[in-house]
């Protein structure tokens, strides 16, 4: 006799909102047949969410409404009854809105909005509210819609111009259609009632209206007829600004409009009086007539102006008298240098400059050139620092006038060194098949001088500053080079076992950028007497016949060498006279003069063997102590041949001078 459930219960499916919910049934027994009547009542669970028609509600809503108004919002569905059902609902927090949830005759709940603060469409254009439905289970279920909520404008702001007041100004001879200005007015109401149409005020006279138009869309104000300056000078239009909503809202501006006068009048002249007949004796400077002359235009356009023709009465003037100019050497064809610019404060062709180049050089005419016009020297070819340092010309500067003025401007062109030659080796000879050799005695000690490297350089300045290394040797050991001498000492005192033949390989760089480098072999030979170095020499033979004619050539070698010796002291002795002489003079003609300008001296070097490297010339400026005291050029004179040289001098070797300015010293002799 037990009561079984068949399947799940629905009560909302079997009873919807009926409360209470029950189902009724018959039950059979047999042996004795009875039948017994009964009911089931099924209680309601929360197994179902409280249901929103929409997932989303708008309002539209007049910023106007007043505090207080209320606004029905659509109701939840929740099937559950009793407890389970809908209870309540709960609005977000905002400042304009309150809920009022109210309670109908069969229980139900429904809720409204009430406006507690006004609308300002303005301020905020719209508003979003969530709206909560919660029924009485627990946990209780609950639903969510957004309420969209749109504010409708009120026509309640008026248009407001930029500025209150506009400037403008117009040429009396301004074509129709021209813009005056543009006013502008914004209003914050949309629709109808935030469009705005401009128009002239009423109180706007009609010959304003026949001047100027407006269009009521843009603002913009346009030239409509003839202005002038002689009538008006200044326009004062007044200009509004309305909405378009049922009670239109006004604003107002004005536009100042001044005149600008133009020459279009011309000058009235007037003859006040006449003194007629004049007599045939009348002294200069007699009134015969009083003139009076008008002009209806202001300020310049109407003064009578006189023109005062030019004269030629000013020659061209240039910015600095004279220019120097610094050119690096191997530059570019065809390259401009200098702009030689001048001014001529006449007019016209009085004023109109041209620039020659004067022909005092003719090598100038084929290295410069001048614009005519415009005054830009340009270098034709390619210099060289090494041929010519320096060149001189002068411009000439003409303008156009009857008869033509003009100005010189001389110029001075200096050519840069570059270093564009490597050193060059006088001593010991590169190009020649003869081969030097110095003869150093066994047990010479060191830091005793051997020979000597002698070479030249034809760059100038620090281009040309040549430093010495021993680049490669027989004996490392053995021998040094003076850095900026050249000169070869021993660098420790020669055994007796010593190599009897040397070669050295000294490496010669000057100090430019990039440096330029050279090389000189110098053989030195370490023997007793001249008979061992010949020896050595015959040695050193071809090897497929040694022994053909030694004799001879030995006593061949021996007249030789006492001829050079003997024509060496003779050219010595003369070179000396000659010197003694040349300083003789010199010194008669420094009494007078303290300073003089330098001419060519020569540098001599000696070194051992009897060898004079060739005579070169150059003109320096140096302290009295020169080996003291850096190279002075003040400015370079012709070079030589060979360019600007660079040499040293030994302080032990006989008969040398050296020349310096105002002043000429003979070094020491060994003797002395």
């Amino acid at each position: 006799g037990a009561l079984l459930v068949s399947e799940r219960i629905d009560r909302e499916e079997l009873c919807g909102a009926l409360s209470p919910c029950s189902l009724s049934f018959e039950i059979v027994v047999e042996n004795p047949l009875e039948l017994y009547s009964g009911a089931v009542e099924i209680q309601d669970i929360n197994d179902n969410d409280p249901v929103f028609p929409s997932s989303q509600a708008r309002l539209e809503i007049s910023e106007s409404v007043a505090a207080g108004a209320r606004f029905p919002l659509e109701s939840a569905q929740d099937p559950d009854v009793g407890v389970n059902s809908l209870q309540t609902y709960q609005l977000s927090a905002n400042p304009h809105f309150a809920l009022d949830v109210q309670t109908r005759v069969d229980g139900s709940k429904y809720a409204e909005l009430v406006l507690e603060k006004e609308l300002d469409r303005e301020e905020q254009r719209e508003l979003h509210l969530v709206l909560t439905a919660l029924d009485g289970g627990s946990p209780p279920r609950s639903a969510h819609v957004q309420i969209h909520i749109d504010v409708v404008d009120a026509n309640d702001n008026a248009p407001v111009f930029n500025q209150s007041a506009y400037k403008a100004s117009v040429r009396e001879n301004t074509p129709s259609g021209t813009l005056v200005a543009r006013i502008s007015a914004y209003d914050l109401d949309d629709g109808p009632n935030g469009d705005i149409v401009y128009s002239f005020s009423s109180h706007t006279p009609a010959k304003v209206r026949e001047l100027f138009a407006l269009d009521s869309a843009t603002g913009e104000l346009r030239v409509k007829g003839q202005l002038d300056y002689e009538e008006t000078k200044l326009y004062e239009i007044y200009l509004q600004a309305k909405d378009k909503g049922a009670v239109p809202g006004m604003a107002h501006c004005k536009v100042l409009v001044e005149v600008v006068d133009v020459n279009d009048n011309a000058p009235e002249v007037t003859v006040t009086s006449v003194y007629s007949p004049v007599p045939e004796d009348a002294a200069p400077g007699t009134v015969v007539a009083l003139l009076s002359v008008t002009d209806l235009d202001s300020h310049d356009n109407g003064l009578i102006l006189v023109q005062v023709s030019d004269v030629n009465d000013n020659a061209p003037k240039s910015s600095q008298d004279s220019y120097d100019v610094y050119v690096l050497e191997n530059n570019v064809p065809g390259i401009p240098i200098l702009n030689v610019s001048a001014t001529d404060p006449d007019l016209g062709r009085n004023a109109h400059l041209s620039y020659t180049l004067l022909q005092g050089d003719p090598t100038v005419g084929h290295i410069f050139s001048i614009n005519r016009e415009n005054g830009t020297l340009y270098l034709l070819t390619s210099l060289d620092h090494e041929d010519q340092v320096e060149f001189s010309m002068m411009v000439q500067v003409q303008d156009g006038g009857s008869p033509p003025l003009a100005t010189n401007v001389s110029v001075s062109v200096f050519v840069t060194d570059l270093n564009d030659n490597a050193p060059t080796v006088l001593y010991p000879h590169p190009n020649t098949t003869t081969t030097y050799t110095d003869v150093v005695a066994p047990g010479t000690p060191a830091g005793h001088m051997i020979t000597k490297v002698v070479a030249v350089d034809a760059d100038a300045g620090y281009n040309a500053w040549i430093s010495y290394t021993l680049l490669q040797a027989t004996d490392p050991s053995l021998f040094s080079v003076g850095l900026h001498s050249g000169e070869i000492f021993t660098a420790r005192q020669l055994r007796e076992d010593e190599a009897p033949q040397h070669t050295l390989v000294i490496l010669l760089k000057d100090h430019g950028e990039p440096v330029l480098s050279a090389s000189a072999t110098v053989s030195i030979s370490v023997a007793e007497m001249v008979k061992e170095v010949f020896t050595d020499l015959t040695d050193m033979a071809p090897a497929n016949d040694p022994r053909r004619h030694v004799t001879f050539y030995l006593i061949l070698a021996v007249i030789l060498v006492s001829a050079a010796f003997f024509i060496t002291m003779l050219s010595v002795g003369i070179f000396k006279c000659y010197k003694w002489r040349q300083s003789k003079e010199l010194f008669n003609s420094s009494r007078s003069t303290l300073y003089r300008t330098p001419g060519p001296f020569h540098h001599i070097d000696a070194v051992r063997g009897g060898f004079t490297p060739p005579n070169f010339y150059h003109q320096v400026y140096l302290t009295t102590d020169s080996r003291q005291s850096d190279l002075l050029c003040k400015k370079p004179f012709t070079s030589s041949p060979l360019g600007s040289r660079q040499s040293t001098m030994r302080n032990g070797e006989p008969g040398l001078y050296h020349q310096i300015v105002g002043t000429t010293s003979r070094l020491p002799t060994p003797a002395e």
